[in-house]
């Protein structure tokens, strides 16, 4: 750490209470007064170093050789700042550093201690240490740090600005490029205990993981900043051009040391692991202000860290504004978002377990800001339960968030307080086109259903119409042929859409037999007689076919339920459950 010595003279006080006295010898004839602290000093030491105190004495003085008493209650720095004035006035060794050089300067600035009252005076002297300071990165976070005690001063003196931009334009270079003191804890308080292996809820945030050897070696002095100079320390970092990736890790850091309720567990089966060391108002008031701060670009914030923020901005009850702009955040990236981050639990006056109206608000930002960017899909082809697209990724944004919203509701359908009208606007929010397969709503369907036994038979017709039967795969249309809690027109159509899959693939087999019994066909061969008896196979296979063809609604009907479970065939569908915490023990599997 830089510091600079003062004076050459041994020390001239001594302390008694509340009081400051000089063992020089001489009679004190000026008594100064800061806060409650009494300093009794002489005027010459004094007059020779400040303007503002010899124009002080010079009012107060009397010619009846009484002592001049004074009050600098306003100097920057208090009684503190003052007693270092003090010894600089009469020549005592003091050692300006990155803690006291701020305050220093501001008091002389306040008591006009320029060159005009004795050469190598207190404000040339810590300015020059200043700009030493601002060369070096810790003790720059240190000096920072304590214009928090004269920020006022500071920064009428442009004391902050000037240690925000050296800051900013370290944090912004490679630190390897120069002989910079980064990281080690410069700032840090020795008694903070922090454990630095904690894991926040999948996002790793702990000072072990953020050593200074990349472009995070600065994250965690600048958590030691208030939130107005980390603010301002952000804006002048982003400035300067440092990646919006990198700034919204810095912020997620700040957030995880100075808003302990995001370090909660919130799921309703887990318990709280941390108790907030800060109140809740001033959590509160930190979290709004860190929310504006974050990158507002697409994909810049990682959705889980959004969505943590948004349950705590829930629990701390933030402005309505705060809550708007993180659902718009999130809702524009919710295809990264994890279905376990969506259960999010019910903070309001509402019966319903998880809060299913914020999740549609989300759902409808994504559909809405996909379609205004010209993301639409072109529509797939679904055959035989595989995704059939020319060359095309399947697993789209807008198929993913289907998935996502389908794997949702039949989380949430087991809650007998979830009204059908919610859980079909929640349904309905995905486009017809985002489901290449409609086997996810069909599963959460029949959750709701059997969590919901008294509807009524008009609305198990209405909600049925949320999945068409045309996009079941031969699995889930075997199990919908066979469940009793659907309606009967449903069941009907299912078994219609199956005996037309059947028909089309018997009239493809059929084309194949006929091109394979024409031997002058140039793909059939060379050779007709061989694929003669090939041919008639083929034909055997389409009677029979045709046959199970035309008993096939009887057959069904007839079938003795399946052996493989509903549970197995959700796990085909790729839903990761979270757990059973919203389902009651004898529901965890819904039956066949």
């Amino acid at each position: 750490m830089a510091f600079m010595r003062l004076g050459s003279k041994s020390e001239a006080f001594h302390r008694e209470g509340q009081t400051w006295l000089c063992t020089t010898g001489l009679v004190s004839d000026v008594t100064i007064e800061v806060g409650d602290m009494k300093f009794h000093l002489h005027k010459f030491p004094l007059l020779s170093r400040s303007g503002l105190l010899e124009k002080l004495i010079e009012e107060t003085s009397t010619d009846d050789g009484s002592i001049c008493v004074l009050s600098l209650d306003e100097i920057p720095g208090g009684g503190k700042t003052f007693e270092l004035v003090t010894k600089f006035c009469y020549g005592v060794k003091i050692e300006l550093t990155a803690f006291n050089v701020v305050s220093l300067r501001c008091a002389a600035e306040y008591l006009e201690m320029t060159d005009n009252y004795g050469e190598g005076n207190l404000v040339g002297l810590t300015e020059t240490f200043l700009n030493e300071v601002f060369g070096n990165w810790t003790d720059s976070i240190k000096a920072l740090q304590t214009c928090e005690e004269v920020i006022d001063y500071a920064e009428d003196l442009h004391i902050i600005s000037r240690c925000v931009d050296s800051l900013a334009l370290k944090a912004s270079a490679d630190p390897s490029l120069f002989n910079w003191p980064v990281g080690g804890g410069g700032a840090k308080n020795a008694t903070s205990g922090e454990d630095d292996s904690h894991l926040w809820n999948g996002i790793s945030a702990s000072a072990k993981m953020l050593q200074p050897t990349g472009e995070d070696w600065w994250f965690d002095d600048a958590s030691f900043l208030s939130l107005p100079l980390f603010k301002r320390l952000i804006t002048a970092i982003e400035t300067r051009g440092m990646k919006l990736e990198n700034i919204s890790m810095a912020v997620m850091y700040y957030t995880r040391k100075h808003v302990p309720l995001m370090n909660r567990q919130v799921n309703m089966d887990e318990q709280v692991i941390e108790t907030p060391n800060t109140s809740e108002a001033d959590q509160k008031a930190c979290l709004e202000e860190i929310i504006e701060l974050l990158p507002s670009k697409k994909g810049v914030n990682p959705t889980k860290f959004l969505l943590r923020l948004l349950q705590t901005s829930m629990v701390l009850h933030t402005s309505q504004t705060s809550r708007e702009n993180l659902e718009r955040q999130i809702g524009n990236q919710l295809d990264q978002a994890a279905l376990v981050d969506l259960l999010i639990p019910n903070m309001g006056y509402s019966e319903t377990l998880y809060d299913v109206e914020c999740v549609l608000r989300m759902i409808e930002q994504f559909v809405s800001s996909t379609e205004q960017a010209g993301l639409v899909p072109s529509p797939s082809i679904t055959e035989e339960g595989h995704l059939v697209k020319d060359g095309a990724d399947l697993l789209t944004p807008t198929t993913l968030v289907a998935t996502l919203v389908d794997g949702y509701l039949a989380e949430v359908a087991p809650d007998v307080n979830l009204k059908l009208a919610k859980f079909e606007a929640i349904a309905a929010a995905i486009p017809d086109y985002a489901r290449p397969l409609d086997d996810g709503v069909y599963h959460a369907i029949d959750v709701y259903l059997k969590a919901h036994p008294w509807i009524t038979d008009s609305e198990r017709e209405h909600i049925c119409r949320l999945m068409n039967c045309q996009k079941l795969s031969l699995e889930a249309s075997t199990h919908a042929a066979q469940n009793e809690r659907l309606p009967l027109r449903v069941i009907v159509q299912v078994l219609f859409f199956e005996q037309l899959r059947l028909r089309t693939s018997i009239s493809g087999w059929f084309f194949v037999s006929e091109n394979l019994d024409n031997p002058e066909n140039p793909n059939g061969g060379g050779n007709g007689v061989l694929l003669k008896p090939r041919g008639e196979n083929v034909r055997e296979r389409v009677s029979e076919l045709e046959k199970e063809c035309m008993n096939m609604k009887q057959e069904l009907q007839k079938l003795v339920r399946t052996k493989r479970s509903w549970k197995n065939f959700t796990r085909k569908l790729n839903f990761k459950k979270k757990s059973e915490c919203c389902k009651p023990k004898d529901q965890a599997t819904p039956a066949i």
